[in-house]
């Protein structure tokens, strides 16, 4: 369902509305929109064509099973992590176990309040990780938020032992460079390295002055993570003055966020390969030795990407999709006036061997049903849906919803279902809807950011093969090969 041509241009006409943008993932301060919007977007929703306040619409190869409300955690929900039967879900005030054994109702064994956003989740084994990345007074589950420019200030990794899911432990902390926005597990035997991404927003803060053009790598031993420590810090974009290497940004680049460090990072620990989404640059590089990643190519795109957000590897890894986080997350930005090619998916080509690999723009794709103008919709957090043969994958577009795409064909990518929910409100720019959307042993599961923890079901020959494939755990930006 989606809003008429004429009617879509006519909404238009006052200008994009956008919020306050945070390219920190963050929820933005809601901002009013024009009287005239509201009107426009009202007698939209008067005459069905988009969805009503909260109402939910879907292709018909798509079953909404379940939603779990938010609960106890009232704060943003984040991304989404997997292990046997069990679900974990980010929030920022902590993190939800779900088990998910009956995927028609999902069951909360226990909600870990633990704030410090935005709580960016991943499990290993007997272990889960928790990214902060908001000023805090201390490393405890106890802290409060306070000024960054306060020398006690505290940011980085936490620690978890959830041996016990219904009563996991606060095991250790790391601090780390600039905090921890995201971060991404290299598994091995005896250790977990952890990718730390996290950047440099301005000078104004005393810790993390430019240049911060690196990860911090963490190396945490599975039988003592109480001994987790930072091992290392290899600068991605090297470079001389101030602000180091990376993309310039405004105004050498006007649109485009300059590179202060890594959104997202996805590897391929299979194949020892890793995609950066870096906030102006996409790179690939080399994953052989864990503690020492070496760059192998570098890609910019100054037309229509502003902020590098993630990436997604297909399974052959000939392919990699980047998504461009237009507007922050703050911004209405799926609408006629901002187009098909501005806040979508880059899909880029691998082609050649080794480290002599490049990375080679295909096409772009971004959902073209468009969303109200009080409806923040953004390229976000994906995974592929393993059928053999085919790139298939699942990614959420907040307010946008769920949506499923081949890519099969890098220069002709297409949507084949959706799921969605109607905007929140008629009268404001709000954020909402799924910030991660992944599949997992048959089923899709959403983390929206509003209204909780939802479960689809795709039927459709062309994913059905999916549904044979299993696997134990996922993070899904430590990609598995699904068919070694």
């Amino acid at each position: 369902m989606a809003v008429a041509a004429g009617l879509l241009a006519a909404l238009l006409t006052a200008g994009p509305a956008v919020a306050t943008p945070d390219p920190g993932d963050g929820p933005a301060v809601p901002e009013k929109i024009s009287k005239s919007v509201q009107t426009q977007v009202k007698e939209a929703l008067a005459q069905g064509e988009i969805p009503g306040v909260d109402e939910i619409v879907h292709s018909d190869n798509i079953t909404h099973l379940s939603n779990v409300p938010k609960g106890a955690l009232s704060g943003t929900n984040t991304d989404l992590v997997f292990q046997g039967k069990y679900a974990f879900s980010g929030n920022y005030d902590g993190f939800s176990v779900f088990d998910i054994s009956n995927p028609k109702a999902p069951r909360t064994v226990s909600q870990v309040l633990c704030p410090g956003g935005q709580n960016d989740i991943s499990v290993s084994g007997n272990l889960l990780f928790l990214s902060t990345d908001s000023s805090r007074s201390d490393s405890s589950c106890n802290s409060v938020s306070q000024p960054a420019t306060e020398k006690s200030s505290w940011e980085g990794m936490k620690i978890f032992d959830i041996t016990d899911k219904a009563n996991p432990k606060y095991v250790a902390a790391v601090e780390t460079a600039c905090g921890s926005h995201t971060h991404t597990l290299v598994p091995e035997r005896k250790n977990v390295y952890v990718y730390v991404s996290s950047y440099s927003p301005s000078a104004a803060f005393p810790d993390c002055r430019p240049p911060h053009d690196g990860i911090s790598i963490i190396k945490v031993p599975r039988k003592a993570p109480a001994k987790a420590a930072v091992v290392g810090f290899p600068v991605l974009f090297p470079g001389e003055g101030p602000d180091g290497g990376g993309n310039p940004g405004s105004p050498t680049n006007p649109g485009v966020s300059k590179t202060t460090g890594c959104h997202d990072i996805t590897v391929l620990p299979s194949k020892d390969l890793a995609a950066g989404a870096c906030m102006g640059d996409g790179i690939l590089f080399s994953i052989k030795d864990p503690e020492r990643p070496k760059v192998i190519d570098r890609v910019q795109d100054n037309v229509n990407f502003a902020f590098w957000h993630s990436a997604t590897f297909n399974q052959k890894t000939n392919k990699v999709v980047f998504t461009d986080e237009l507007g922050g997350g703050g911004a209405a930005t799926c609408n006629a006036e901002i187009g098909p090619n501005r806040g979508a998916n880059g899909i880029y080509d691998i082609v050649g061997k080794g480290d002599k690999r490049k990375l080679v723009f295909k096409s772009y794709f971004k959902i073209s049903r468009y969303q109200a103008d009080t409806e923040v919709c953004v390229a976000h957090n994906s995974s592929l849906i393993p059928v053999k043969g085919k790139d298939i994958m699942v990614q959420a577009w907040y307010q946008g919803g769920v949506s499923v795409w081949d890519f099969t064909n890098s220069t002709k990518p297409k949507e084949i279902a959706y799921f969605e929910r109607g905007p929140v409100t008629t009268d404001r720019v709000t954020t909402s809807g799924s910030w991660s959307a992944y599949y997992y042993n048959g089923y899709i599961y959403s983390n929206d950011i509003a209204k909780g923890f939802d479960v689809l079901k795709l039927d459709d020959r062309r994913t059905d093969p999916a549904k044979k494939v299993r696997v134990r755990e996922l993070n899904v930006q430590t990609q598995p090969d699904y068919f070694d």
